[in-house]
């Protein structure tokens, strides 16, 4: 077995969602709701790195994984990410075999990448690290998002990178990859979609895909299509569409 297989896949139907507030009570909310993971999105949210330590903490302390979306495929980005504590790492855009051993490197340490050694949140600020470093720090799992048909094109070579755990499928940017942004009935990306399952569904991998609209019906859908590895929303829409939708209400009282 090569080394870099430490952890042992359980894979079950997971569900999560998108933290881009940054507040910690909307975070302890959402937490409380009965999600498997949360995931911080550092790619499109003002969100910074000392308030991505305090939402992990808030995360964990409700029993939960704690998920960062880094904003790019960058060493420096994931390793104070990870030294503050997050259980795995999403990476966005990654659209070939190259970049998903990069981000591999990234976030092992030596023999098996390149992670520079910090003593901070993670590794129980010094005391803790050789635990750190032969148990938790092997639990990390690790998510590429393919939202290019670059990606798609390359996803078999991708999938064949051991380390990586997991991909996950941005609806939104897959679609702008062909100039069709957020057109999902479009033939040209149901195709995509059509060969992403086809090739991931021969890995025994994480497969992900991002439900923004809600309605649990679709979550349905994809539990069914073969993803086990789903965000639904995220905070704000959350909160907009609860707000939306009794305000819409209550205009008929009028």
């Amino acid at each position: 077995m090569n080394l870099l297989n430490f952890k042992k896949m359980n894979i079950n139907n997971s569900i999560g969602s998108w933290i881009t507030l940054g507040n910690i009570g909307i975070v302890e909310v959402m937490a409380d709701a009965g999600f498997d993971w949360l995931c911080i999105d550092l790619e499109h949210s003002v969100i910074d790195y000392k308030e991505v330590q305090n939402l992990i903490i808030v995360i964990q302390s409700k029993g939960i994984k704690a998920y960062v979306r880094v904003g790019k495929n960058d060493s420096l980005i994931i390793k104070r990410v990870l030294d503050a504590g997050a259980d795995g790492i999403i990476i966005p855009s990654v659209n070939s075999a190259k970049e998903a051993q990069q981000a591999v490197g990234a976030v092992k340490y030596p023999p098996y990448g390149k992670r520079g050694v910090g003593l901070a949140r993670a590794q129980g600020y010094g005391f803790d690290f050789e635990k750190y470093r032969d148990f938790s720090s092997k639990e990390i799992i690790l998510i590429v998002q393919i939202e290019h048909f670059n990606g798609i094109n390359e996803l078999e070579n991708i999938l064949r990178i051991d380390g990586i755990d997991g991909t996950f499928v941005g609806p939104y940017d897959l679609s702008g990859s062909i100039g069709k942004p957020g057109k999902f009935e479009d033939s040209e990306y149901l195709s995509l979609l059509e060969k992403y399952n086809e090739i991931t569904n021969k890995y025994d991998k994480l497969k992900g895909f991002h439900v923004v609209p809600i309605d649990h019906e679709l979550i349905k859908n994809k539990f069914d299509e073969g993803y086990n590895f789903i965000a639904y929303s995220f905070d704000a829409y959350f909160l907009g569409h609860i707000l939306r939708e009794q305000f819409n209400k209550i205009k008929n009282y009028n």
